[in-house]
């Protein structure tokens, strides 16, 4: 990864399916404090399964916001993510970084199912102490034309890209920062956002195993409007609303129930492989988190604990920061931009 100098403030800009988020966190303290928030929706599929069909509307959106929210600095860190990036643990030969990093294009032929010739890699050692002869590492690997078409959006807004972080990482970094008791034996976090969930497995602290569920809150809301003949708009109160209307429960019950199978068998493939016993504890994040009765399904289901996640859980925030905001109802947005205004700590 590249190095940069510490900053006095970060910007970590998340432009969703759902949301357009925007965190600044100040590292001049010491500590880091959240000094602003900023969050607008996203016009209905202006950006389907992450990919942006509509790039000046998008742009022009993330613009107003920024402006709206007096945010000025025009270098973000901005993340990428979903079936165009793949994040795989693997074996090599135990050898030093700056050697790792002559031969890792080598060794992702082996593993990633992309041309080598339209790929950005990047990996870590996950136990560079050992004394072994075969090491683990993290092998991170992104199309190139996600990470192009990302900067052509910044680009488009007259921003520049600090970091290109990976949005599980991302999630990682904030989830870390603030449980740091969930870095023992085999935790999920699920991010639950428009249109995907992403699941991200940890074991001992260390982010193994992610995985990209097709479910989220738009299926939700669809299920509403399809069989109860309900206007989007009244689907997607019902939806975010504080108790579960008996007209959602079983669309919460089915689709609960394809999260849960998707944690299951992502936590099933990593226990083959690991000395840390089975899945432990679910974190929820993101928007999704906060559908009535969702948390229910998949503890029932899974037959773990399953607790919301917040980003501020340790982490403080300036007076000022979530003003206009109801911190419990968008803190689960804030998961992801967190963690990316996050980076230049640490």
């Amino acid at each position: 990864m590249a190095l940069f100098p510490r900053a006095r403030s970060t910007v970590g800009l998340d432009i969703g399916s759902g949301f357009i988020k925007a965190v600044v966190i100040g590292h001049g303290s010491g500590s880091p404090v959240i000094e602003k928030i900023a969050i607008a929706p996203v016009a209905d599929d202006a950006i389907v399964e992450g990919e942006v069909m509509d790039p000046r509307l998008v742009a022009n959106a993330v613009r107003d916001l920024l402006g709206a929210s007096q945010i000025k600095a025009r270098d973000v860190v901005v993340a990428v993510g979903g079936r165009d990036v793949i994040i795989k643990k693997i074996q090599m030969d135990r050898m030093k970084e700056a050697e790792a990093r002559e031969v890792i294009r080598w060794e992702a032929d082996q593993h990633v199912p992309f041309d080598p010739e339209n790929v950005e890699l990047d990996f870590q050692i996950l136990d560079p102490e050992g004394d072994g002869l075969q090491m683990q590492v993290l092998l991170v690997a992104a199309k190139r034309e996600l990470v192009e078409s990302k900067l052509a959006l910044l680009a488009e807004i007259g921003l520049d890209a600090r970091v290109i972080d990976v949005e599980a990482f991302a999630l990682h970094n904030a989830f870390e920062r603030n449980y740091p008791e969930a870095m023992k034996g085999i935790v999920a976090l699920a991010n639950i956002g428009h249109e995907t969930t992403i699941v991200n497995l940890l074991e001992d602290g260390v982010p193994v195993l992610t995985r990209d569920l097709p479910v989220g809150v738009r299926r939700l809301r669809e299920d509403l409007q399809r069989e109860r003949g309900m206007a989007a708009d009244a689907a997607d109160r019902i939806v975010r609303g504080g108790d579960l209307d008996p007209s959602l429960a079983p669309h919460v019950a089915t689709r609960g129930e394809e999260m849960a199978l998707g944690i299951e068998r992502a936590a099933a493939f990593l226990q083959t492989s690991s000395r840390s016993g089975g899945l432990t504890r679910v974190y929820l994040t993101g928007g999704g988190s906060r559908v009535p009765g969702l948390a229910s399904v998949l503890a029932d289901r899974l037959k773990v604990q399953v607790t919301q996640a917040h980003p501020v859980e340790r982490i403080d925030a300036a007076p000022e920061a979530f003003a206009g905001y109801a911190i419990d109802d968008v803190a689960p947005l804030l998961m992801l931009p967190v963690g990316l205004a996050l980076r230049a700590a640490a």
